[in-house]
């Protein structure tokens, strides 16, 4: 068979499909395979040119954003305007989780750092969602509820060690030289 035509009848393995891709992300850990395609009709998909903005700190919060491909980085602004990177995140990595369930503003900005395709899962979808169908609603709720509550978990045990890393210098200071 031309090699050609070959790619015109293949069909998308569940790696390249979104439905595959969606099925790997832990939010989404608690959803039942049939579940995977009213998700997929459900959410966005972007793209981004590389160094394009998604989102300033303080804009209103609408929803979560699933990195499909390309990097993206999240930066607060010190008293200075310099950006402070907080993260860079790729392939599989979300944000703006809490503002899925609850509107507030960004804590932080969103800027792309080379060509990136993002799934968009917006509030909007979801309280249409939770009338339509409210087991799926509560299937993605019930994930992204386990999916913040171990990034909480995390983030207590790393400010823990770091209370205990300022407790040891304030008790061990180095010694300052001079020059």
């Amino acid at each position: 068979m031309d090699l050609m035509w070959s790619n015109i009848f293949r069909l998308k393995s569940d790696e390249e499909s979104l439905t595959g891709f969606l099925e790997r992300i832990a939010v989404f850990n608690e959803l039942e395979k049939r579940d995977f395609k009213y998700l997929e009709n459900m959410v966005h998909t972007r793209t981004y040119h590389a160094n394009e903005t998604i989102f300033e700190k303080g804009d209103p919060g609408s929803g979560m954003y699933i990195i499909r491909s390309g990097k993206v980085l999240i930066f607060n602004r010190d008293i200075h305007d310099q950006e402070q990177e907080m993260a860079l995140l790729s392939s599989g990595d979300l944000f703006g989780e809490t503002t899925l369930a609850s509107p507030a503003p960004r804590t932080f900005s969103a800027r792309t750092t080379e060509a990136t395709e993002l799934i968009g899962l917006f509030r909007s979808d979801m309280l249409t969602t939770t009338s339509k169908h409210p087991a799926i609603a509560c299937r993605i709720l019930l994930g992204l509820t386990k999916f913040i509550s171990e990034q909480a978990q995390r983030a207590t045990i790393e400010v823990s060690a770091l209370q205990q890393r300022l407790l040891e210098m304030e008790h061990n200071p180095q010694p300052t030289t001079g020059g």
